[in-house]
């Protein structure tokens, strides 16, 4: 696979990418008179951080647009300009009238055009110029300009990186800091997973000199759950939660009716997860939820066990080390039957 312009075939081999001909990036965001910004399906808290903040940044002399294929968690609605991002799912028509116009667009957060679903046609068929700026392994084939590295904790650090890179950090204020502070804190677990750096913690440091209270953010994401969700975790936990010992696997499946039965709303299930991590000796935990038309999986993982190769082997999806995705077109029951026998297969 051959990628365009800003990295050499030896960078990319390596995974790392070193950003390189950033004057030509500078002079695409001159010349830009509209500006698309997208991200993944299903945006989480890196998703919409890194597009508001990148949003903020370039909006004060551009016409900008955040476009997300689906809604998000309510629990990311207090960043500013959330209220501005048009869902492609319910605003079809305007979403491509503005992708039409644009002359630059940004994907955020994603490595492939599948991630972003039926956002992916107008995106592909737009003859605008194309930067992708991501750390999720092997990127595809889509846009012009890869801003990638697949060591760094989140895009929302690289949205950081990047406006350093073209030397307008003195351009960050509050806003824009806020914005970067959710995405990062968000993906590393609240600065808890091995990809946290100490340049992690040198920009946070920055941010809060600006004026962000990583408290109010902390309590914004995590402490606004309502009352069925709280019900919908404790239930996961004590009655869906299976564990193998043997394995030092465990997951959690939710079905359709188990998820209306606590009037699950988008986010709901967001970092359930993790949990199963936390008991001694268990290294690999899967979310296995089934949605309307297909069963959607979460992988997490810890120390020597790495879950993307899993997640592309087996269930047609991939991320990073530690944390992947994947879809199955089966039904629930099958699903579970095929991760039980996974966690056998790579005990």
């Amino acid at each position: 696979m051959k990628f365009k312009s800003i990295y050499s075939p030896d960078d990319y081999s390596s995974g790392f990418f070193i950003l390189r001909r950033m004057q030509e990036i500078k002079q695409l965001l001159n010349n830009a008179k509209s500006i698309v910004i997208t991200t993944h399906k299903s945006p989480d808290g890196d998703a919409i951080g890194s597009s508001l903040a990148l949003y903020h940044f370039l909006k004060s002399n551009k016409e900008v647009t955040v476009i997300v294929p689906d809604a998000f968690p309510s629990f990311l609605n207090w960043m500013n300009g959330s209220e501005n991002i048009i869902h492609y799912d319910t605003q079809t028509e305007e979403a491509e009238k503005i992708i039409e116009k644009a002359d630059l667009i940004f994907s955020l957060d994603y490595n492939s055009l599948t991630r972003i679903a039926d956002l992916s046609k107008p995106i592909d068929q737009s003859s605008a110029t194309k930067i992708v700026i991501d750390h999720h392994q092997d990127p595809q084939d889509f846009a012009d300009h890869y801003i990638v590295d697949t060591m760094c904790c989140s895009t929302s650090q690289l949205i950081y990186e990047f406006i350093e890179n073209v030397g307008e950090l003195d351009k960050l204020d509050k806003t824009i800091a806020e914005c970067i502070y959710c995405g990062i804190m968000t993906d590393t677990g609240s600065f808890r997973y091995p990809s946290t750096t100490s340049k992690t913690h040198q920009i946070i440091a920055h941010l809060i000199d600006l004026g962000v209270d990583g408290s109010k953010i902390h309590q914004e994401v995590y402490d606004t759950y309502s009352e069925h969700r709280l019900r919908l975790l404790g239930y996961a936990l004590t009655e869906k939660m299976i564990v193998f010992p043997e394995y030092n696997a465990a997951y959690i499946s939710l079905s359709q009716k188990e998820l209306k039965r606590f009037s699950f709303k988008k986010g709901d299930t967001e970092g359930l997860v993790n949990y199963p991590l936390s008991i001694d000796g268990i290294k690999f935990t899967v979310l296995i939820t089934e949605k309307e038309a297909n069963i959607s999986l979460s992988f997490r993982s810890k120390d020597d066990f790495y879950v993307n190769k899993i997640a592309n082997e087996h269930f047609n999806g991939g991320g990073h080390i530690y944390a992947a995705g994947g879809m199955l077109e089966m039904s629930l029951e099958e699903a579970i039957k095929k991760v039980e026998e996974v966690m056998k297969q790579n005990n």
